[in-house]
């Protein structure tokens, strides 16, 4: 089984987010350019078509790619504190041919002052007419960085839910 796994905005996967993913699947953790490269989301669509993802995760910006890219590969996703309404980049959202409904894990911070909570749950909420299948997960302890503690805990709760 695959992970690939989507950084966020001028950030990197900790080695030990990494060595966390791998109890599960091999990791891929693509270095990517948001800031330069409005089309990323469709760039990673065009490198990983061929091969075989099981699973999309990312955090913020990187929530906001797997996001897209879950629907356009119709696999499941988990999203830490995606960036799904209001970004700080500009980025273009590619339309994919074959968008399925989305499914997957989304993780809140409750405290988050980058991401705004409320906002991501009234997008989620509209997702619903569409037949999106989400858990969300409301962290209200968390800011927008995912400590290791609770990262282990929803990447086991994600593999638990037999996605």
């Amino acid at each position: 089984m695959t992970i690939l796994y989507l950084h966020g905005l001028e950030s990197k996967l900790s080695a030990a987010k990494k060595a966390i993913l791998e109890q599960y699947a091999t990791v891929i953790a693509p270095d990517l350019d948001y800031k330069n490269n409005p089309d990323a989301v469709q760039q990673i669509y065009l490198n990983y078509k061929s091969e075989t993802i099981d699973y999309i995760m990312g955090s913020s910006m990187g929530g906001f790619a797997a996001y897209h890219l879950g629907l356009a590969f119709n696999k499941p996703v988990l999203l830490f504190n995606p960036v799904l309404v209001k970004r700080s980049v500009s980025h273009n959202i590619p339309k994919f041919e074959a968008a399925s409904s989305g499914f997957g894990q989304v993780v809140l911070g409750g405290k988050d002052t980058v991401v705004d909570p409320s906002d991501t749950l009234i997008f989620l909420g509209n997702q619903l007419k569409r037949g999106f299948d989400y858990h969300i997960h409301l962290r209200a302890e968390m800011s927008h960085r995912t400590p290791l503690d609770v990262f282990k805990e929803e990447v086991g709760m994600f593999f638990l839910y037999n996605y």
